[in-house]
């Protein structure tokens, strides 16, 4: 692993700490209830997916966070900026990681399959 790399992947342990203590922070008690699964750093730390807990939203929920996420992103950069110090924050995206929920629709079908 390059120095490169291991710089990146301590920025993404870093925002998954803490945008959920940014998220705890604000007014809004809907986004107090948004789990992160994981961030991922691009372009040298410039932009970060973060991926969501799908949980049991529906799709209009589902809509409605990250709508909520994108008026909140200002704030969230703000606080990740101030707490560590940086430059510059990286620009945050934010979207439910539907491959959770995929893979545990999958496992519970191969537990079906096995029962047979």
């Amino acid at each position: 692993m390059t120095e490169a790399e291991i710089k990146l992947k301590r920025t993404e342990s870093i925002l998954l700490e803490l945008i959920p203590e940014a998220l705890g922070s604000l007014n809004d008690k809907r986004l107090h209830e948004i789990n992160v699964i994981e961030v991922k750093c691009s372009r040298g730390k410039s932009d970060a997916k973060v991926f969501l807990d799908p949980a049991s939203f529906s799709d209009q929920e589902k809509r409605d966070y990250l709508k909520l996420l994108r008026k909140a992103r200002p704030i969230i950069e703000s606080f990740c900026l101030k707490d560590q110090g940086w430059f510059r924050s990286p620009k945050l995206t934010f979207e439910f990681d539907e491959q959770l929920k995929k893979s545990q629709n999958l496992e519970e079908l191969f537990k079906k399959i096995a029962k047979d």
